[in-house]
Parts: structure tokens; C-alpha cells; sequence
């Protein structure tokens, strides 16, 4: 910050896709299209895709099983998973996911910060119909 000016930094590897889960998806799909408006989508089992608006990234909504509690999780765009998983764990960040393929051009991976946040990354494109 130079006096009264904000300086406007492009952040990179921005923050691409989010899933908020819980123990029954109808109940949260029904709360959030009603006190937003969100559109969103069946995409697998347990698994709903919301519709990016303008502005704003998509995301998702997934039902929890018993392993998996309550969640709200951001996906961060990345070109390389395994190398930003090496720089990861070099600042002391852990492995949760290794990097898997969701489909031909798309993978994934999680990992847990210093402050024990579950965080994703995304390779390869974006999980949203354009």
C-alpha cells in the first residue's frame, strides 16, 4: 500500500472450486438453492455441482459419509500437483489425497496446512460445464 493507493496484485494459482459437505444432501442442496439461488446440478452419487456465477467460482455439494465429517473445502488451480505437493510438505504441510485422475484432462489432490486445514488442488482444467 503506497499512501492512498491500494497496489493490485494478480494473485496466481487462484482458488478455483469448493465443496461444502454434510450428513444429508437434500437438506443442504434445498438450503442453499433457496437462500442464494443457486442452480445446481446432480453430477455422482452423493455429489452436486453449483453453478459459477459471475464473479464467483463454482463449487459443489457433497453428502458425508461416516468417515468424512462436515466440511468446507477450497480447490486451488495448479500446473504441476506433484511439484506444488513437494513445496507443500516442505513448508510443512501434510499429504491427505495423493494426486488422482477425476477424469481424461482433470486430477486432484489434498493436503493438510500447518494450522490443520483440509485444502485441495486442481490440475487440468475445472470440474464446471462452460
Amino acid at each position: 500500500m503506497n499512501g492512498n493507493h491500494i497496489e493490485v496484485i494478480t494473485m496466481t494459482n487462484a482458488v478455483v472450486h469448493w465443496e461444502i459437505g454434510g450428513r444429508d444432501l437434500a437438506v443442504l442442496r434445498d438450503f442453499y438453492a433457496k437462500a442464494f439461488g443457486w442452480t445446481i446440478d446432480d453430477a455422482i452419487e452423493d455429489y452436486c455441482l453449483v453453478r459459477p456465477v459471475a464473479g464467483g467460482a463454482g463449487g459443489a455439494l457433497m453428502q458425508t459419509r461416516d468417515d468424512i465429517s462436515h466440511h468446507v473445502t477450497v480447490y486451488i488451480d495448479v500446473e504441476d500437483l506433484e511439484g506444488a505437493l513437494r513445496s507443500v510438505e516442505a513448508l510443512g504441510g501434510t499429504l491427505l489425497i495423493p494426486p488422482t485422475r477425476i477424469n481424461d484432462s482433470l486430477s486432484y489432490a489434498m493436503f493438510r496446512d500447518p494450522s490443520g486445514n483440509a485444502v485441495g488442488l486442481l490440475q487440468g482444467g475445472t470440474l464446471h460445464r462452460t
